[in-house]
């Protein structure tokens, strides 16, 4: 019986929870997966309609979307690395990290932005241009979401008991960051190299 208790006692010590924000924040992410799952599907399933896609005459900054996707591995990086200062208590290096993560964000809006002002088609030309504008405008705003969501951790990070006591946070923004440079990379591959 003694054999039990421990057993049972070192069962309980190797169960671990998640917080339960970050808990919400992939559950949340799950969802976000099916509402990209199926914007790529719809994409798929009008590229295989279509003999030629994109339509012929369709102009897209593949060079400039390729240096966006490069900006956000790189925010993917430097998120991953505030993620281990802010665990190791290194609030400036943590904070310098966001910064940087912060501007690869607002570079890859620029030229996502920069992209949609100069294309030579509309959201109702054709199904292309739908599906280009809805996919590329669900990403950006989910790239606006998480720029918020760092400025206001590179803000609270400042204050010492943010670091020790709410772990949590850091955590979870890590997890959302990386999930829209996830999501980028297919989108990317899909709209911008797969011809």
């Amino acid at each position: 019986m003694a054999t039990f208790n421990g057993v049972m006692r070192s069962m309980r010590s190797v169960a671990v929870r998640a917080h339960p924000l970050v808990f919400g924040v992939v559950v949340f992410l799950a969802s976000e997966s099916m509402l990209f799952a199926g914007l790529l599907a719809a994409w798929y399933d009008l590229r295989g309609m279509n003999a030629v896609w994109p339509p012929a005459g369709a102009k897209i900054d593949v060079v400039g979307q390729s240096i966006g996707t490069a900006l956000l591995g790189l925010g993917s990086v430097t998120m991953a690395i505030a993620q281990f200062a802010a665990y190791r208590k290194r609030r400036k290096l943590a904070r310098a990290m966001l910064v940087l993560t912060l501007f690869c964000a607002f570079g890859f809006l620029y030229l996502a932005l920069t992209d949609w002002a100069d294309v030579n088609f509309s959201v109702s030309t054709n199904a292309f241009g739908t599906m280009f504008f809805v996919l590329t405008g669900t990403h950006m705003a989910h790239v606006f979401a998480g720029a918020i969501l760092l400025a206001a951790l590179t803000i609270f990070l400042r204050e010492p008991a943010f670091v020790t006591a709410r772990q949590a946070a850091v955590e979870a923004i890590a997890y959302y960051w990386h999930f829209v440079f996830v999501v980028w990379l297919a989108i990317w591959f899909s709209v911008f190299l797969l011809k």
